[in-house]
């Protein structure tokens, strides 16, 4: 039954509001607002539509419409729904973790310069940031561990510590740990790097040459050159900053687009200084212009984000509704918000190289997506199909000794690896270092639903082994009844290089054999490493979650102080686990019996 536009419009109100639109399984198509819902409603059904409007009224069974006060309002819901419904047709941020920052507490004597991906109400220090990306943090604190030598270790390490760590032999560390130097010293120091990350670096290297000047005057020689290494790394950084103007809050977004695709680049500038930048690909579901779309990935950027709202947000178009978006912006930051795309000076700089940012990340996606498009061409031409393949998948195992066994599976389609597919089996019940147990569990697991009618069926399936692993594949999908999916084995060359391995397809006996310049031999060694990548992380996850659990604490007789004594001695869970019973009983305060304990504990 088609929607009856007529009878609905006749009973839509004038007001401001958010509409709705659902299809017949009554799942939200598109969230939109309005100033006046009846207007902007009728437009659907009366009037030209570009094709991807056409198909979403086609798709319509009902709207529902929710009444508001003010557009302003209407804004804030819209953006509430569609990050709650996530509608095809609505812009959709993928990315919607917010900004890290760098944090510094004021409860420890010696505080760290601390990774923290938002804030809290209940962190008593200060926050410094946002920046644009994990990166950007990491970056920055390795630079002013560099040049101040300011600590990174837990505080549960800090508080155990009996002589300097590593971070100290390579003077990436002052040891406040083992009274090395002084809680004032090393205050001075934080300060000097909080100052830097604020953007006030000149005025730290006014103080630090005159603090050297005074130490060559008192034949301080040694901390003279302390300091003077410390203005070098400073004098770099400050030639490494693209702009700095003193002051200035900013988020600065650009749009690059071309046929079938499109990038979004968003600069971020606090206190004049550039930070870096975030790019994003969002869907365009209605074909928008570069304005609409701009407009609509800003509002769902801020108003369906709990991020930070600068003072001013500079775009590369003239965004429909600005003042719209800037009150709600204001409304949502508790004070004046600018939005503009009219800039001069330094601000024009940061559009132009937020556009210039855009432009590349676009380039790079294009040039990506024809690689992509000929590497699959190619894998067709290879393996003669009759039509490129849709989806490829390929498992691998990870693990160390036995220990934390993990396979991964990792997907590609036409676009690419396909992340929101990938999975990971956590191994159980198999020999410590069997792989080939391994790889039955974990693709009898994955298949064993696609058999059951569950789930996506790739065209080719790799496993990362050679001969084995294609013979325990092939056992599987005989065992399930599998059909229709190509296997294809990838076993390292003697030199474990790229571009020596050998392909097996389907068996054993047949091999596939590529030149190393082939753009299929480099898409299968693309989804073989993706696949290896994602293993380790997760085999390494899985690892370290277990040896933060000490097993030791469950052994009856082994208290905090003998835990302690044990972890000290052989320098962790490892070194403990791999002791005999002789060298157990060695450690102060663990007897023969205690030591017998021990070891039938951790060895059954």
């Amino acid at each position: 039954m088609s929607f009856d536009s007529r009878h609905f419009l006749a009973t839509v109100s004038e007001a401001p509001g958010v509409y709705r639109m659902l299809d017949e399984q009554g799942e939200t198509l598109y969230v939109g607002k309005a100033r006046r819902l009846k207007a902007r409603l009728a437009s659907y059904f009366r009037g030209a539509l570009n094709a991807k409007t056409q198909a979403l009224v086609a798709r319509i069974a009902d709207i529902q419409v929710t009444v508001t006060n003010s557009e302003t309002e209407a804004l804030l819901l819209e953006q509430t729904l569609i990050k709650e419904q996530r509608p095809p047709y609505n812009i959709l941020l993928r990315d919607d973790k917010s900004y890290p920052y760098i944090f510094v507490t004021d409860r420890h004597p010696f505080p760290a310069l601390e990774y923290k991906r938002a804030r809290s109400r209940h962190d008593d220090g200060r926050y410094l940031g946002p920046y644009p990306s994990s990166g950007a943090v990491r970056e920055s604190l390795s630079l002013m561990q560099k040049i101040f030598r300011i600590r990174n270790c837990e505080d549960s390490v800090f508080a155990h510590r009996t002589r300097p760590c590593l971070q100290y032999q390579i003077r990436r560390c002052s040891a406040p740990c083992v009274g090395y130097i002084g809680e004032a010293d090393y205050r001075r120091d934080l300060e000097h790097a909080v100052q830097c990350l604020e953007g006030e670096s000149e005025q730290v290297t006014g103080e630090l040459s005159e603090a050297m000047e005074a130490a060559s005057q008192a034949l301080d020689f040694e901390e003279a050159a302390r300091l003077r290494d410390q203005i070098q790394h400073l004098r770099q950084l400050q030639q490494r900053q693209f702009v700095d103007t003193g002051g200035g809050d900013a988020d600065v977004f650009a749009l690059a687009s071309r046929p079938g695709a499109l990038c979004i680049s968003v600069l971020t500038v606090r206190q004049g200084r550039l930070l870096g930048a975030r790019h994003h690909g969002p869907a365009n579901g209605l074909d928008l212009g570069p304005e609409a779309l701009l407009g609509d990935f800003i509002s769902q950027f801020y108003l369906g984000q709990a991020r930070e709202i600068p003072a001013e947000v500079i775009t590369s178009h003239a965004v429909p509704d600005a003042e719209l978006i800037a009150r709600a912006l204001a409304e949502r930051a508790g004070r004046r918000v600018r939005l503009t795309d009219q800039v001069r000076g330094h601000r024009a700089q940061w559009r132009e190289l937020a556009r210039t940012n855009a432009e590349q990340q676009l380039a790079g996606q294009l040039a990506d997506q024809n690689q992509l498009a000929r590497r699959f061409e190619a894998l067709r031409e290879a393996l003669a199909l009759d039509a490129p393949p849709r989806r490829l998948e390929c498992f691998d195992i990870s693990h160390s000794h036995g220990e934390a066994t993990v396979a991964s599976c990792v997907v590609f389609d036409e676009n690419g690896p396909r992340k929101a597919d990938y999975r990971r089996f956590n191994i159980e019940g198999v020999a410590a270092g069997d792989d080939y147990a391994a790889m039955r569990q974990a693709l009898t697991r994955r298949f064993r639903h696609l058999a059951e009618g569950q789930g996506e069926r790739p065209d080719i399936l790799v496993v990362d082994g050679g001969k084995g692993q294609l013979n325990m594949a092939r056992e599987v999908f005989a065992d399930l009844g599998v059909t229709g999916v190509h296997l294809l084995g990838v076993a390292k060359g003697s030199t474990r290089k790229a571009g020596l391995e050998t392909l097996f397809l389907e068996s054993v006996d047949r091999t596939l054999d590529l030149d190393t310049t082939s753009p299929a031999l480099h898409l299968i060694q693309h989804l073989r490493d993706e696949s290896h990548r994602f293993a380790i992380a997760g085999h390494r996850a899985r690892r370290d979650k277990a040896r933060r659990t000490s097993t030791l604490q469950d052994i009856p007789g082994v208290g905090p102080r003998r835990r302690r004594e044990l972890l000290r001695f052989f320098g962790g869970l490892k070194g403990v686990r791999e002791a005999s019973r002789e060298e157990l009983a060695r450690v102060p305060g663990i007897s023969t019996t205690l030591a017998e304990t021990i070891h039938r504990a951790l060895h059954g």
